[in-house]
């Protein structure tokens, strides 16, 4: 066996960053983030360990036996297995962490740990961070005068928790209520809850996707690792502007505005809680945890801190995490001492929503070559594999949201969403098939991949003349039109043939603004394979992530330059990875701990620091051939 890689955490754990582990009877040989378990490793991995507890060390059943490498006995271990078995080297596999190279033979599975589907179709065990423990106490007595909470402490052997004030304010009364019948609500290390009776079949979570435009909560059961509710609105911080600049500079302008949009971020978090609570029929007390996913502009404002560093060179976070949150820290209206989980940042424009989505994609943990982007206003692009991922952002400005469109809308029912162009027509896909009132990014950007494939927009991207559309058909050389001193496509006639008062169609400044939003992209993830000395031949699979990459076609991306010139299969269309990103942390403790280890594990290059971008964003104006 190698010796693990020799780089350490940052937080003095001694961990190493990755170390190596080999499976037996699969044969299989993965690196891992240093500290991790030997039973969450396995299930990242597609390693089936048996267990009925989640990993919790509870069952006993996640029986592994150590062939090489050090593992020292834990006090559960000493319990699960005979004196001759812990020579031998059987281990629990819930209690190993991962500190050097190992080699673990898996025995065969007898019952299948609980595990819940999320994330880009990951498999997450389900190992929360918040336990619940029915415990049936003995009253005390003058010979058994031990403390409240050490009786409470006692019982739960297994678990080393402590309790706050506010668990302490009221223990004693709960305990002599309930007739010493309660249940213990542990969150991490922390006693969070005494509550009376047997209340272990009701736990569950937030998990939040802060956009910029669109906030997304979903309510999780924690017993079952299953959504109960998921609701979504428009981020009530619109008024101040559609991107994190014009939010940025509204707190440079007005030394109230900070409060205010914390504000209305609270505002729009807790009118999230209290609707999918109601909808899961849920006591909002019910809900022991939060977790939140969101770019570093977003998070830093829910938390009121200043975000104007964030906007000037050289762009530096205040921090790229925040521990020992509370959810009443971001105005969450759920049980007054559930944790608050944020998201760490990769920088000042890859935050904590990607760090989510590359957890949700197993971007870390893949042998194959892949390409992540998150298409937006200011889009975050990474790229590698388990062995290295280097990540980027790239200002692609408003044109995929359409808000610098002439005609551009958000996707609401009358938006144009998909463009077919023929010889005869041209065929239009719209929101609720309601009559077409304007479009939206993706049908933006299939009406410039439909022009190009037709030719009625040339590889520089402009729209061709009269003269040049001569011999093209007459159903789409009519469509081909000036609008207030400007070329035009029309895609949607509202009113006659020929009338463009009321009429949906494609500028040539909204080409240019299509143009300038694609090569920013292009050109980020050109110098990340660069970086990495690959061809973007031999990438794998691209990733679209975020609202506007799952309704992207494929084919109007490759044709436009957006994303490598590869098979059409390649091209993935991912999802809400930010908020399955969150889910998976609500959901596993480890995955938790692996999503804030991703920060020491990928390199960020940070663009406008690269003398040759303005060149190589110029080359990737045009559409390729």
């Amino acid at each position: 066996m190698g010796a693990a890689e020799e780089t350490h955490d940052e937080a003095g754990t001694g961990a190493p960053a990755r170390v190596r582990l080999r499976f037996a009877p699969s044969d299989l040989d993965v690196k891992v983030p240093g500290g991790v378990t030997v039973f969450d490793a396995a299930s990242w991995n597609g390693i089936a360990i048996d267990s009925t507890c989640g990993g919790h060390g509870t069952c006993k059943k996640c029986r592994v036996r150590i062939t090489a490498g050090e593992v020292p006995v834990s006090k559960l271990d000493s319990r699960a297995f005979t004196p001759d078995e812990l020579r031998d080297g059987w281990r629990l596999a819930c209690r190993i962490t991962a500190q050097a190279d190992l080699d673990v033979d898996v025995p065969p599975l007898v019952t299948r740990p609980k595990a819940a589907t999320v994330g880009v179709g990951r498999q997450v065990i389900l190992r929360p961070s918040v336990v619940k423990r029915h415990l049936q106490l003995e009253e005390p007595t003058l010979s058994d005068q031990r403390t409240d909470v050490q009786r409470v402490m006692d019982a739960m052997d297994d678990l080393e928790v402590r309790a706050g004030i506010d668990v302490l304010r009221t223990l004693g009364k709960v305990l002599r209520d309930a007739k010493w019948d309660v249940t213990a609500v542990v969150a991490d290390d922390e006693l969070i809850a005494v509550e009376a009776g047997d209340t272990t079949a009701r736990r569950f979570a937030i998990a939040f996707d802060l956009g910029t435009t669109t906030v997304v909560a979903n309510l999780l059961d924690l017993d079952t690792g299953t959504p109960v509710a998921v609701r979504s609105m428009l981020n009530k911080q619109q008024p101040f502007g559609a991107d994190v600049i014009s939010r940025i500079s509204a707190t440079m302008m007005d030394p109230d505005a900070l409060g205010k949009l914390r504000e209305l971020a609270h505002e729009t978090l807790a009118e999230l809680t209290d609707e999918v609570v109601a909808a899961g029929d849920v006591a909002p007390e019910e809900v022991y945890e939060v977790v939140l996913a969101g770019n570093a502009t977003m998070t830093q404002i829910a938390l009121g801190i200043d975000p104007e560093p964030l906007g000037v060179a050289p762009f530096v976070m205040t921090s790229d995490g925040y521990d020992g949150l509370r959810a009443t820290d971001l105005g969450v209206r759920v049980h007054p001492n559930a944790p608050a989980t944020v998201f760490p940042s990769l920088g000042a424009y890859v935050g904590g929503d990607i760090t989510a989505g590359i957890l949700a994609s197993g971007l870390d943990r893949d042998r194959r070559l892949r390409l992540f982007i998150d298409v937006g206003t200011n889009c975050e692009i990474a790229v590698g594999n388990q062995d290295r991922i280097v990540s980027t952002a790239a200002p692609a400005g408003p044109a995929f949201e359409a808000a610098s469109i002439q005609c551009g809308m958000r996707a609401a029912p009358g938006a144009i969403e998909i463009v077919t162009i023929t010889d005869t027509d041209v065929e239009l896909g719209v929101i609720d098939d309601a009559e077409p009132v304007g479009m939206c990014g993706s049908g933006l950007v299939d009406a410039v991949a439909e022009l190009v494939r037709v030719g009625l927009l040339d590889a520089s991207g402009k729209l061709i003349t009269d003269e040049e559309a001569a011999d093209r058909p007459e159903a789409l050389r009519r469509r081909l039109v000036t609008v207030d001193d400007q070329r035009a496509f029309v895609l949607h006639w509202a009113g006659e043939p020929g009338d463009t008062d009321q009429a949906v169609y494609l500028s040539q400044r909204d080409v240019r603004e299509l143009q300038f939003a694609k090569a920013a992209i292009a050109t980020g993830w050109a110098l990340l394979l660069e970086e990495l000395e690959i061809d973007p031949s031999e990438v794998q699979q691209v990733l679209l992530a975020g609202s506007f990459g799952s309704y992207l076609s494929a084919a109007s991306a490759i044709r436009i330059g957006l994303v490598p010139k590869l098979p059409i299969p390649r091209i993935i269309s991912a999802g809400n990875v930010a908020g399955e990103g969150a889910k998976m942390a609500v959901l596993s403790r480890q995955e938790r701990h692996a999503g804030r280890a991703l920060i020491d594990e990928i390199e960020y290059v940070e663009l406008s620091d690269r003398t040759d971008f303005n060149d190589r964003f110029v080359e990737q104006l045009a559409f390729p051939p």
